[in-house]
């Protein structure tokens, strides 16, 4: 298992090198930021010079590029052009993000999970076909539209709960924007689960333990629903970073100050620094909630063993 993480580990770095390097070149060909800095009136001459040569756009792109990776190692995310550093904006946006992740992988666990079991060991009867209608419904709907149409009823016409979030945004309030932005997922993790345990169900470990006479519920948690967590968990562990770096929308609708919001605002203003740090930081994750899921697999399946 030893020798497993760290070759892991080591096949992260160039995967990190040239996700960076992409994301880096992508984001200087998005436009011109000093051209943002000045306003809607061209910069002067002398000015763009000082601008330039002040944040180092002044050299070339690889230039740039080694020198925020030198920084990077160091700790040094940049500096905005507000001349804020970015560690202190990912110090304030990526707690407030990871609350609101938290809140949405906890409903795709206990509501996604416990509706595919529940439609998988009923496959076929009314429940089931209730459950892939709405499922479908939530997957045609964009997440903004669902956003947008529950703060208007509940927050805005009926007042349960608070059109926004407030600025340091507490887990009880994070739970409606929570729910919209794991809708979607909900849903994949409903139907992912329903297929796993219908396919596992007529699997032959799982006849072989009804005719030992074990319990119904052992049966289910100990044999089948063990084994049919594994795609589960894949996508659970995928869906992790793509919430935090996907939940634009939904912290634009209900004024979360989180991730999604400073992207949004780095990409308006063409803020280079900001959108590469913040990105950096979502590679990271992704590559751990890989290795994460990796390591679970052998967890779940007795079968899998990292030499």
């Amino acid at each position: 298992m030893g020798r497993y993480v760290i070759r892991r580990l080591l096949q992260m770095i160039p995967v990190f090198i040239g996700a960076t390097l992409l994301i880096f070149l992508m984001v200087n060909v998005m436009g011109d930021p000093i051209a943002g800095l000045c306003g809607d009136r061209a910069c002067d001459p002398a000015t763009a010079a000082q601008l330039e040569k002040e944040f180092g756009l002044d050299k070339p792109v690889w230039q740039q590029y080694l020198i925020y990776m030198g920084n990077l190692f160091t700790g040094d995310f940049g500096t905005a052009f507000n001349g804020q550093p970015v560690t202190e904006l990912m110090a304030n946006a990526f707690p407030v993000t990871i609350r609101l992740t938290i809140v949405a992988i906890l409903f795709e666990i206990v509501i996604g999970i416990s509706l595919g079991v529940l439609t998988g060991l009923r496959r076929g009867r009314p429940i089931d076909t209730t459950v892939l209608v709405l499922t479908l419904v939530v997957l045609s709907i964009p997440t903004f539209v669902t956003g947008l149409l529950i703060q208007l009823l509940l927050g805005v016409k009926w007042g349960w709960i608070k059109p926004a979030v407030s600025t340091d945004a507490p887990f009880d309030e994070l739970i409606v924007p929570g729910l919209v932005l794991a809708s979607v997922s909900l849903a994949y993790v409903t139907r992912l689960t329903r297929t796993s345990i219908a396919e596992n169900k007529r699997a032959d470990y799982v006849r072989t333990a009804v005719a030992k006479g074990l319990p119904r519920r052992r049966v289910i948690t100990r044999h089948l629903l063990r084994n049919s967590l594994i795609p589960v968990v894949t996508f659970i562990g995928a869906d992790i970073g793509a919430l935090m770096g996907g939940a634009i929308a939904t912290e634009r609708i209900f004024n979360i100050h989180g991730v999604g919001y400073q992207l949004y605002q780095g990409i308006v203003r063409q803020n280079t620094q900001t959108v590469v740090g913040f990105v950096t930081v979502l590679v990271l994750v992704f590559l751990l909630a890989n290795l994460l899921v990796d390591l679970l697999y052998a967890v779940l399946d007795p079968r899998i063993r990292y030499a």
